[in-house]
């Protein structure tokens, strides 16, 4: 009689998502700044800039946001110790 495969499907898995997370791509800092800007200048759409650049959209939108909103609190913060300084 044979057996179900059910109980090696889970450890396939595993190996399966060991060897997406060990090729994943790491982005630079400067990487990811650099494809913010060019999507913000505009020259390009967006579909495709992460085509290019072999990014998911969904991913280019994270980095977009949370470099926006790193510009905004750096400058919140400016504005604030200018006020309070002499």
């Amino acid at each position: 009689m044979r057996q179900k495969s059910g109980p090696q499907k889970p450890a396939a898995e595993q190996v399966i998502k060991d060897i997406r997370r060990a090729t994943r791509k790491h982005h630079s800092a400067e990487n990811k700044v650099r494809i913010v800007l060019d999507g913000l200048r505009g020259e390009d759409n967006i579909a495709a800039i992460c085509r290019s650049e072999g990014i998911a959209e969904s991913l280019y939108y994270c980095w977009s946001k949370e470099f926006l909103e790193a510009g905004k609190k750096r400058l919140a913060g400016d504005t604030a110790r200018s006020a309070t300084s002499d």
